[in-house]
């Protein structure tokens, strides 16, 4: 069985150079050459982080993703300094465009999680 060298994660949108735009300020990606009117490419200059592609599709998004991102900013922190990195980095992507959906609380099993929406209303984390 031949193992999996990388991958790529598709997004669906109405505009493709507009949400690749946004992705790449949230991941520190740059914007790959030849994006056209249906499609646009981010990629990680580090080579590490998986290509994210982002195609031009009719149909508006009309119920919850069941594949989602997160963003690990917050990653090893606990309490309330998971809290304060959780808040800035929200703070900094509603500024790009982003929306707030909700704060979920530590619980017994979980830390912390911030959940938004990018610019076309697509649900992700910040963890």
């Amino acid at each position: 069985m031949a193992s999996v060298r990388q991958i790529q994660v598709t997004f669906d949108c109405a505009e493709p150079e507009r949400v690749a735009r946004f992705w790449c300020e949230v991941l520190g990606y740059t914007l790959a050459p030849g994006a056209d009117a249906t499609w646009a490419a981010c990629t990680d200059p580090t080579g590490v982080g998986p290509r994210l592609f982002f195609q031009r599709v009719p149909e508006g998004k009309t119920v919850k993703n069941r594949v989602h991102l997160d963003v690990r900013v917050g990653a090893g922190l606990k309490g309330d300094e998971r809290l304060a990195v959780l808040e800035a980095e929200g703070a900094r992507l509603e500024a790009l465009g982003a929306s707030r959906v909700r704060l979920l609380p530590a619980d017994e099993e979980n830390e912390s999680c911030l959940v938004l929406r990018d610019v076309e209303g697509n649900e992700f984390c910040l963890d």
